[in-house]
């Protein structure tokens, strides 16, 4: 599989606290990655790095083969290759659903906007809110803004998504609908790089799951063999206590 993201001996430190160890990564393109581990293991810090929303003291990052720069143009280019799904939707209040998700398409792409529209609203449909694109942030539901917030990333034509923790914020019954829409968009082969605590989707979606401690990558291995027979005392404590619930 050809690998499309990459890191090498990453390393993050936040003042004395080291909260990434010589991590180690390969995505494939196509292939869905969930990160799970305890809180603190360094899982957000991790997706934020890999398009350098965290700045990291050393170590490598490649996205499909170039190396990411610290800043400047050819960051901001290699960032439109890959999307981000965060907690709180972060989408703009004052904008309707469908504002939302064309604007970066005409600012950053310089889209025409009759054409952004079209796309925006396919994207919109694709997440089952065709009938709310007029609608503002306040006017949608938890789970409608994050699929509002899914659409937005998908519309910048991404090589990969990343996810950061995408339904801590929803009510139980909105997360349903979002790690559907999820596990759509990787049965249509989108590269995904996804920080949750939802197993269900860990096990069903994922082609690997990396499990973090203490800033390091303690194991990484098909869904169905970590779950099954995880091989660390970390992993096996952290199961047994999430999967009691």
């Amino acid at each position: 599989m050809e690998p499309l993201i990459e890191l090498r001996g990453v390393n993050k430190h936040f003042g004395s606290l080291h909260v990434l160890k010589e991590v180690d990564l390969v995505v494939g393109r196509g292939e869905v990655v969930v990160v799970i581990g305890p809180s603190g293991s360094g899982k957000s810090t991790l997706c934020r790095a890999i398009n350098r929303l965290e700045a990291v003291e050393s170590g490598t990052l490649t996205i499909a083969g170039e190396p990411l720069p610290a800043e400047g143009r050819e960051l901001a280019r290699l960032r439109t290759e890959v999307g981000m799904v965060f907690q709180s939707f972060n989408l703009f209040a004052h904008k309707t659903a469908l504002a939302n998700v064309m604007l970066a398409p005409v600012k950053v792409r310089r889209m025409k906007k009759d054409e952004a529209e079209r796309r925006a609203r396919q994207l919109l449909d694709r997440v089952g809110l065709s009938d709310h694109a007029e609608k503002y942030p306040a006017q949608l539901s938890g789970g409608q803004q994050q699929r509002v917030a899914i659409a937005r990333a998908l519309a910048m034509d991404p090589q990969a998504l990343l996810f950061d923790e995408p339904t801590s914020a929803l009510d139980p019954e909105m997360i349903s609908e979002v790690l559907e829409v999820m596990q759509q968009l990787a049965r249509d082969g989108m590269t995904m790089v996804v920080v949750t605590h939802e197993m269900g989707f860990a096990r069903s979606a994922a082609n690997r799951v990396v499990f973090m401690a203490d800033g390091q990558v303690v194991e990484d291995r098909t869904p169905e063999e970590f779950f099954t027979s995880p091989r660390s005392d970390r992993a096996k404590d952290f199961l047994s206590k999430i999967l009691k619930h």
